[in-house]
């Protein structure tokens, strides 16, 4: 596929932008662009370093290596497999985790508030979250994260999906926390039976029937449970915060990712009080609310 003329890995790198580019390739898996996409599947693929392109652009590669590439790159240009299902990992800042076609592509806004902070006034010392709950966890990262943020919680990760649970066990393990995090398969919260939370986080499926019908082939290879969620999105969403506020302590948090869904969300509950929480990557994709609001 990569043509023979083709010799160092800055050639390569030129052609394949290109050949994203012109192919119409959408992007939004772990990287925004046709350059940035370029690059990680290239430095993966030749196992260098992710974050040191320019020392080696000028290398020359191997006949294997360009045979390598160009298999790789065919598939992501011919099928539009996302590049996380090529690699068979995914990045919420510095973590890694592994993902495959049985879970979509982690990218959650809540990952972000985890990791800068940003919700900590919500809940003060990290010490104090004592139970905390991933509900819709998928891929098990976002409850990996809750485990490394607040050392003493004891952590329930939640799903329908029997696919996506064998997927978190996998990352649960590579992060040492199988004491910490229990995985369980429930339908919402139908099989927690009476458990309570210091803290509920859920990035659930939130997409629009409109946008279901219109996304790019990229995104049909994720798990469609895993994203449709009704014609307006709530599906999901109003069924946790039908039944948050009988699995929240008193002091209770509840954290919700429902993406661009914010003004269906306010104009289908105008009674709660949400607060749309911002950070350098999220523009109010996230909602939080307490206990004593939900009731």
């Amino acid at each position: 596929m990569i043509p023979a003329e083709l010799v160092t890995l800055r050639d390569v790198l030129r052609w394949t932008v290109s050949r994203f580019g012109e192919e119409g390739l959408s992007f939004g898996h772990g990287t925004q662009s046709a350059y940035d996409e370029a690059v990680y599947l290239l430095l993966h693929t030749l196992r260098l370093p992710l974050d040191r392109l320019e020392p080696f652009l000028d290398a020359r590669l191997t006949s294997a290596e360009l045979e390598t590439l160009g298999t790789l790159l065919a598939r992501r240009i011919d099928e539009r497999i996302p590049a996380a299902y090529l690699t068979h990992e995914a990045w919420l800042g510095d973590y890694r985790f592994y993902v495959d076609e049985r879970v979509i592509v982690p990218r959650s806004h809540i990952a972000e508030l985890l990791l800068d902070g940003t919700l900590e006034p919500w809940f003060g010392d990290p010490a104090s979250v004592g139970d905390a709950l991933d509900l819709c966890t998928g891929s098990g990262c976002l409850a990996v994260l809750l485990g490394l943020t607040f050392p003493v919680a004891r952590i329930d990760a939640a799903d329908l999906s029997a696919d996506a649970l064998a997927v978190a066990v996998r990352n649960v393990a590579d992060y040492g926390l199988d004491d910490r995090i229990r995985l369980l398969r429930s339908d919402v919260f139908a099989g927690l039976g009476e458990r309570q939370y210091d803290l509920i986080i859920s990035n659930p499926p939130y997409v629009t029937g409109e946008a279901m019908r219109a996304l790019p082939a990229e995104y049909r290879h994720e798990p469609e449970m895993a994203l449709a969620a009704g014609e307006d999105g709530l599906d999901i969403v109003r069924r946790i915060l039908a039944g948050a506020a009988g699995h929240l302590k008193s002091k209770g948090i509840l954290a919700v990712e429902v993406g661009g869904n914010r003004e269906i969300v306010e104009r289908a509950f105008p009674r709660l009080a949400f607060s749309w929480i911002e950070s350098a990557g999220s523009e109010g994709d996230v909602f939080v609310l307490l206990r004593d609001q939900l009731t």
